[in-house]
Parts: structure tokens; C-alpha cells; sequence
């Protein structure tokens, strides 16, 4: 059998997370020339950031299900400063209309991430300061970040994830693809281009 492949990629804005779309918008197809293989998860069509693409199936499995608790980092730029409460609600877990969530870490960034800007800048209002969020998740609801920042009063901006487990969007502008190096793939628990675990 050909050996797998393993793939990151930075997803721009408006790109959907699929490889195909009867009405014409961007997909995953016009970015990664590659066969036979599909996105771990997803990331919703207005955020941006780290996509692991696969023919792993058990990786894919393993990374997705939310029973493994396996991390994924985000930076979201927030309407307004968020006080302690908010981050503390936040660090609990926030009761959404489909449940409670997990627990989340939440660290309030000093300065501005050095990311690339936006083909469509975020709306700015001038009498309202935006402030950037680090998130950990380990699960991915649909749309979770947006959902859980707006219910604690600081809706989200812009959503890029940087890090699913140790591999991390670094070394990417939007639109570039990779295959994982070696280092990579062991630190998901390959071993000889396999899944080394279920």
C-alpha cells in the first residue's frame, strides 16, 4: 500500500472546508492538489487558520472525537476588553443552547498576534476597543469559540486556529499546504506513516 499522506494547511477566509460546492464558492480543492485525502474536522467558512488533512481514517477519528480531548488552540480578536468575570465563565465552561461546555483556557494577550491580515478587514467601530483571546478547546462544537465569547457579552472578530495538539499553524501564509515532518507526525503518535494507536 502507498504510504499515507499528512498534510497541514492554512485556511483562508471564505474558503469552505470541503472539497467541493454546487454553488461555486472556494473549497479545499482549489488549494490542495492532493488525492484521496480529507479534512480532520473543520473550521467554519469565516474563520482561518490550521487544517490537518488526511487519508488516516483512525487519525482523523482519533483527533475529531471529542472523547480523546485532544487541544486545539485559537486566537480570537473580541469586542471589548474582557474583565475577569468573562474570562472566568469562560474558563468554566459556558452553558450553550446544545449543553454545557468543557472547560476552556483562556489567556488574555498583551499585545496584537502577529498574523496576516485579512483580504476583508474586520468591521472597526471607533468608539469600540477589540482585544485578542488565546483558547484552548478539547472538543469542537459547531461555531463554539463565537458562541462562547458572545454569551459572556464579547462577541468574536476574527477566529484563526493556530495548533491542533503540538502541530502548529507556524511557517504557513493562507492558502499554503505542507506534508507533516517527521517530528510532527511522532508527536500525533505515528509510527512509520501509521496510526500507532486507535
Amino acid at each position: 500500500m502507498p504510504p499515507r499522506r499528512y498534510l497541514k494547511f492554512f485556511k483562508p477566509l471564505d474558503v469552505l472546508t470541503q472539497f467541493t460546492d454546487e454553488e461555486g464558492r472556494a473549497t479545499l480543492k482549489d488549494f490542495v492538489p492532493v488525492p484521496g485525502v480529507y479534512p480532520v474536522g473543520r473550521l467554519d467558512r469565516d474563520s482561518e487558520g490550521l487544517l490537518l488533512l488526511t487519508d488516516d481514517g483512525p487519525l482523523a477519528h482519533r483527533l475529531s472525537d471529542p472523547r480523546y480531548e485532544h487541544p486545539k488552540s485559537y486566537l480570537a480578536q473580541v469586542e471589548r476588553v474582557p474583565e475577569l468575570a468573562a474570562m472566568e465563565a469562560l474558563r468554566r465552561g459556558i452553558v450553550l443552547s446544545d449543553g454545557p461546555t468543557r472547560p476552556v483556557e483562556v489567556t488574555l494577550l498583551d499585545e496584537e498576534p502577529d498574523l496576516p491580515d485579512r483580504p476583508v478587514p474586520i468591521r472597526f467601530r471607533k468608539n469600540v476597543p477589540t482585544a485578542w483571546l488565546r483558547l484552548v478547546l478539547r472538543e469542537g462544537r459547531n461555531r463554539q469559540v463565537r458562541r462562547m465569547t458572545a454569551a459572556v457579552g464579547h462577541p468574536t472578530l476574527r477566529l484563526v486556529r493556530v495548533a491542533i495538539g503540538p502541530v502548529l499553524l507556524d511557517g504557513l501564509n493562507p492558502g499554503e499546504w505542507r506534508e507533516l515532518t517527521p517530528e510532527e507526525r511522532r508527536s500525533l503518535g505515528l509510527r512509520g506513516g501509521r496510526t500507532d494507536r486507535p
